[in-house]
């Protein structure tokens, strides 16, 4: 027996187990598809008037987005200005700080050159003694 030829009772039946083997699709006839209709419900749209709405809206918002994109453009050419005059500055404390170090060289370096000339001239004086101390023996053993 084909399905055109089964009873209502049947017909109930199988559209049931099919519903439950499938529960997302329902082939019942009093369901409806949610986009039935919709084409229908939607009306006609005139071309030149959504043309006309595009181009008002651009011509209202277009001023305002030019005059920012300039102010962003003005801005970051700020932005590299200042960059580049922040990277002199600190090229300049760099070099301030070099300066510093080379002062605080110097610096060291004349105090252990006062040290080497001090240890000379103990140095001297040690040899004018032991010089005296030589004579002086001599004299003695004579």
């Amino acid at each position: 027996m084909s399905v055109a030829e089964r009873p209502e009772e049947e017909k109930e039946e199988a559209a049931a187990a099919t519903a439950a083997a499938s529960p997302g699709l329902s082939l019942g006839p009093s369901v409806a598809s949610p986009d039935e209709g919709v084409v229908e419900d939607l009306p006609l749209i005139d071309e030149k008037a959504v043309e006309q709405l595009t181009e008002g809206l651009i011509s209202h918002y277009l001023p305002d987005l030019q005059r920012s994109k300039s102010a962003l453009q003005e801005l970051t050419q700020n932005q590299v200005v200042l960059l580049e005059t922040l990277e002199q500055e600190i090229s300049k404390f760099k070099e301030c700080n070099s300066i510093l170090d080379i002062d605080a060289l110097f610096s060291e370096a004349k105090h252990y050159h006062n040290k080497l000339v001090n240890i000379r001239n103990e140095m001297m004086m040690l040899h004018e003694k032991t010089s005296k101390l030589k004579v002086c023996s001599r004299n003695l053993r004579t």
